[in-house]
């Protein structure tokens, strides 16, 4: 097994909390021999995990702030060094103020993410554990967040674990056999072996659908409204944001520019893209507008095709859909249904999903947050989701694709045998057993300073 690079000495600062102004504002400190650092800065050597009232002085003794000092030891603290945490009062300037302090005193500026990648490289947390601090303070939804904070709990890595050590099993089996070839035995009868892999597949199967439900949880669906001019696609986005985001005018062209809006149904993030009304014009801003609505439609997962339910789906919609790109998911939402003496229904006609629904009274609008949450694939199992990024979609599909291939080999010991190492190998990148620094460099660059 690889094992993880060595940390920096450095001792590091930043700024913990949100810039901008704030009741309290605090500058976290990790790095060795914190004690005699808390000393020069405040004249206390504070005692461990324990809140101490405290001037922070600058190098002449002048005050720059009274608050809170905390001291944690190595290796009882996030990083796995001494921390400190200096909470002071949130004003932009007191805190700049303190941070310069700390630069004086020997410590440098932390690089976005370096406190959490130091808790990983002193094994604090895992990889994935890492990850799910990133995932907490960006999710969007509080389904996202509840999974977030099961994963920094470790729930996801213990299953990438009990995967792993099923394969070792799996292995250890495949091996002996391999190391004695004169024994009179069955491997395939005697060892179990076959049950063992199938278990396994259909264990890493059921992980695979979690983490997709996860990655949906975590990155939402792109939803373009697309159709011609006045067929109430500003309505619709209004109607879904409850508020009046879009302008709603009788003039066809109205929008002229691609109008975003993200919200929840059923915790899953929908961000939902108005687009100008897609029609041949000589108004150059308006053709504009129409070009970006195409480059917006080429980027969604899926595309509502909005048509007036009056008229029905018209040449002109039949030519829309047509330079609709192959492979994105369409929707026709048949609008203003009121306006149509019609129901509100969801139905099919040549293999197409329609959904007659009114943007100005509601009616059929959750007919099409059902449609969209099924197009996005989601099963409603918030509560056991996995918070996967799309590395760990990979590297699950890869082990997938390794056992896969092992079973198809299970005659043939020695392809076996190598398969399952990698598959292994594919699982453990997951917790960061195996991780390149080129890997990690880029994972930890997207937090924010401070963490």
């Amino acid at each position: 097994m690889a094992s993880r690079p060595s940390n920096s000495a450095d001792t590091i600062a930043a700024l913990a909390t949100a810039p901008g102004r704030g009741g309290i504002g605090v500058v976290r400190v990790s790095g060795t021999g914190l004690l005699d650092f808390a000393e020069r800065l405040t004249g206390l050597r504070p005692q461990a995990r324990r809140a101490t009232l405290a001037d922070f002085r600058s190098a002449d003794g002048t005050p720059i702030d009274r608050g809170i000092l905390l001291y944690f030891p190595a290796p009882h603290s996030f990083t796995g060094e001494d921390v400190l945490e200096l909470q002071g009062h949130g004003g932009p300037v007191v805190m700049q103020e303190l941070v310069g302090r700390c630069r004086e005193l020997g410590a440098r500026l932390a690089e976005p993410g370096e406190f959490t990648r130091r808790a990983f490289l002193n094994d604090k947390l895992d990889l994935a554990q890492a990850e799910a601090v990133a995932d907490l303070i960006e999710a969007s939804t509080a389904q996202a967040a509840r999974s977030a904070l099961r994963s920094l709990a470790g729930e996801f890595s213990q299953q990438v674990h009990g995967l792993v050590e099923q394969l070792i099993e799996l292995r250890m089996l495949v091996e002996a056999t391999l190391d004695f070839p004169d024994e009179e035995i069955d491997p395939l009868r005697d060892t179990d072996m076959l049950p063992r892999l199938d278990r396994l597949r259909a264990g890493l199967g059921e992980l695979r659908g979690r983490a997709r439900q996860g990655s949906l949880l975590r990155t939402g669906l792109t939803v373009v409204l697309a159709g011609l001019p006045n067929v109430g696609k500003s309505s619709l986005l209004n109607r879904l944001a409850g508020e009046e985001r879009a302008i709603v005018t009788e003039i066809a062209g109205t929008t002229r520019d691609a109008l975003k809006e993200t919200i929840q149904v059923d915790g899953i993030p929908l961000h939902i893209i108005d687009t100008a009304g897609l029609r041949e014009t000589e108004d150059q801003v308006e053709r504009l507008g129409i070009e970006r609505s195409w480059r917006e439609i080429a980027g969604a997962d899926v595309v509502l095709q909005i048509v007036d339910a009056r008229a029905g789906v018209t040449p002109a919609d039949h030519g829309v859909a047509a330079r609709l790109p192959a492979g994105i998911e369409r929707v026709v939402v048949e609008n203003k249904c009121d306006l149509a003496h019609q129901a509100a229904s969801r139905y099919e006609a040549q293999g197409q999903v329609h959904l007659r629904i009114s943007a100005k009274t509601g009616e059929g609008v959750s007919l099409l947050h059902d449609e969209l949450l099924r197009v996005a694939g989601w099963q409603g199992h918030g509560e056991d989701v996995v918070l996967a990024r799309e590395r760990h979609l990979v590297a699950l599909a890869e082990a997938a694709e390794r056992l896969e291939l092992a079973a198809g080999n299970i005659e043939q010991q020695e392809l076996a045998a190598e398969e399952l190492r990698l598959a292994q190998e594919a699982l453990a990148a997951i917790t960061g057993e195996f991780s390149a620094d080129d890997l990690l460099g880029v994972i930890f660059s997207r937090f924010c300073i401070g963490k």
